[in-house]
């Protein structure tokens, strides 16, 4: 997680006066390298399993990503989400509005205007979509926000004919082959789920159960939010928050794991993601968020 000035800065000297420059906290935009973006992934007609399965392969693209002033998102919902519901965009706790949440805070429902660019598959932009409230917001166990906007998910399909994307319900494993969909840069990183850090700590913040990429995926600043999408079945299974820059321990922008029996491990070069699933059971009726549902396991305020 960067400081705003410094990738504002080097966005503006590096892309020049005509880019977005980045404002605010968390993983912000600091310029990719000077190569072409991923471009969006076609259809595939499988993969091969153990044992010489094919086994069909989603088409991932941009398709109801967002892009944020300085973070990445995606329009979600859940199994319960309903037509008329009113749709969630998930991105980072560090990348609301208001800065970093402390330690320990989480906040509800808190007022927002916020607007979000909507992407289609092809990464190009097709409508300004804006936020009712922060529903729900931390960086404590876990890194995420979640907005609640004042287009329902009807009207945002009827209108620009895309779809939100699913939140699987189940933790994601080992393994997984996955893509990391930034609406900011218009980038889609792919590699594969290399593990599980059981405690991930930066700077104040201490993360639980993170998701370790293969290093294939080397996020930037500015892809902070993004979904991470199971290639299979096209599902979030997590949000990008992090990397260890530099090989520090334990310090911001440089994460560290700490395993069960307190062992350190430092990554350098490796990113990370916060999983989603336990988002589900905390969804109630009209896409609120009620933490006193059963099963949910969200950090209360």
């Amino acid at each position: 997680m960067r400081k705003p000035l410094l990738g504002a800065l080097l966005a503006v000297l590096l892309l020049g006066a005509g880019a977005a420059p980045a404002t605010a906290t968390g993983l912000d935009a600091v310029a990719p390298a000077k190569t072409s973006p991923t471009a969006p992934s076609g259809t595939r007609a499988g993969v091969t399993a153990p044992g010489g399965t094919d086994v069909a392969v989603k088409a991932v693209s941009y398709a109801g990503t967002v892009a944020l002033s300085n973070c990445s998102g995606s329009v979600v919902r859940t199994p319960g989400s309903q037509p008329n519901d009113f749709a969630l965009v998930l991105s980072n706790g560090h990348c609301i509005e208001s800065g970093f949440p402390a330690a320990g805070q989480v906040i509800v429902n808190q007022p927002s205007t916020r607007s979000f660019t909507l992407l289609n598959a092809a990464g190009t932009g097709v409508a300004t979509l804006r936020a009712s409230k922060i529903a729900y917001a931390t960086m404590t166990d876990t890194d995420v926000s979640l907005y609640q906007l004042t287009s329902t998910y009807a009207q945002i399909q009827s209108r620009y004919a895309i779809t939100a994307l699913d939140l699987n319900t189940t933790r994601p494993v080992q393994g997984t082959a996955i893509k990391v969909v930034s609406g900011y840069w218009k980038r889609i990183y792919t590699c594969n789920v290399d593990g599980f850090a059981y405690q991930l700590k930066e700077g104040q913040w201490t993360w639980k159960d993170s998701v370790r990429y293969t290093s294939a995926c080397n996020t930037i600043g500015g892809t902070s939010g993004s979904p991470v999408i199971d290639n299979t079945t096209g599902k979030v299974v997590a949000v990008n928050n992090t990397g260890n820059e530099s090989g520090g321990r334990c310090t911001d922008n440089n994460p560290c794991e700490v395993d069960q029996n307190g062992n350190v491990t430092v990554r350098q070069g490796i990113n990370y993601a916060q999983e989603t699933y336990q988002i589900v059971p905390c969804v109630g009726t009209g896409t609120t968020i009620n933490l006193s549902l059963p099963g949910c396991a969200l950090p209360k305020p």
